[in-house]
């Protein structure tokens, strides 16, 4: 493409909003669709969303919001979707019709859908009927907050079509954000929601007191898990040792901005999953994503000791003594 680009993104959270600054930053001209009026406005008029993220500041000049559907794609080149990734599907029918024949879509979702087990790429395509060449995935270290203060990052930016990735990379090309192309979208998008599960579990062995060492042990048989569940998928086992895979997997453990990792901490420091839920403000993706890993794994002949234990303690209570315990006692077999 080149030059300067017609980015809309979808979805004004804090990732979806910390992605679109990236792009802004980058040269392009970006629209922010919303269903909330008042970050709407406040985008608009303000040139912040403090609602999402505040870390971010004052907006570029070039980043702009609006809450109608057909305005905010209808000359976009490059649409980012960054919806919560349960309500990806419901929200994305909505602009099936709307969207330029040759635009290209961007998924920055992080997840598995729970009632059909589908990752994100999956979905999106599904939802907006969209051919693989237009599809791309964005993932890795990218934690929304240390984006918005423009801490150096990478991605990786993959699509089945290098001219979609390439284009894509280009638009998000910064000083501080640098992106790498792939074409291994399943890797990248079991990587990023397949982490979720071991940062849960990171999360709850802090808030059951324990240092690094533990955390190292449970990281690594995580990585592990990944990859063997990746490889076993079709993907590229060096997606899960790269940015999207271990890269992100360190940034998400090492956390308290993830909302994975604060949820598993809460569990750890002896709430219930109801407490945890209530006080991280709703489920994080790796309570849903945990017992879809596990159907994967089932269907594919994978064992997967850290999800099995963790999924003792979403469904049967086990405490962090009990789910390491389980997790070690699998390695022996």
């Amino acid at each position: 493409m080149g030059g300067m680009t017609n980015v809309t993104v979808l979805g004004a959270g804090a990732w979806g909003t910390g992605f679109g600054r990236v792009v802004a930053d980058a040269g392009n001209d970006v629209t922010m669709w919303a269903i909330e009026p008042e970050i709407v406005a406040d985008i608009r008029e303000n040139h912040q969303n403090s609602y999402r993220l505040p870390a971010a500041g004052t907006l570029p000049a070039n980043m702009t919001a609006t809450g109608d559907r057909a305005e905010a794609v209808k000359n976009a080149e490059i649409i980012v979707v960054a919806i919560a990734a349960q309500f990806a599907r419901v929200a994305l029918q909505e602009f099936k019709d709307l969207i330029p024949a040759s635009a290209i879509v961007v998924s920055l979702m992080k997840g598995v859908e729970k009632n059909t087990g589908k990752r994100m790429d999956e979905v999106v395509r599904e939802a907006l009927d969209l051919p693989a060449s237009r599809f791309v995935a964005v993932s890795g270290p990218n934690l929304s907050k240390q984006v918005a203060l423009r801490q150096p990052t990478g991605a990786v930016v993959a699509s089945e079509n290098d001219d979609a990735a390439q284009a894509v990379a280009d638009a998000c090309r910064t000083d501080y954000f640098y992106p790498v192309t792939s074409n291994d979208v399943v890797g990248v998008e079991m990587a990023g929601s397949l982490k979720n599960v071991t940062a849960l579990a990171v999360g709850m062995s802090h808030g059951a007191g324990n240092g690094e060492n533990t955390a190292g042990v449970i990281m690594m048989m995580g990585l592990n898990e990944l990859t063997r569940l990746g490889e076993a998928a079709g993907a590229q086992a060096e997606t899960f040792q790269g940015l999207a895979g271990f890269g992100d997997l360190v940034a998400t453990c090492s956390s308290p901005l993830s909302r994975n990792y604060t949820f598993g901490f809460n569990l750890g420091k002896g709430m219930s999953i109801e407490e945890a839920t209530a006080a991280s403000d709703g489920v994080a993706e790796g309570v849903a994503t945990t017992a879809a890993v596990l159907e994967l794994a089932g269907r594919l002949g994978v064992s997967m000791p850290l999800a099995e234990a963790m999924n003792h303690v979403l469904k049967d209570g086990y405490s962090f003594q009990q789910m390491f315990a389980a997790l070690m006692n699998a390695q022996g077999e």
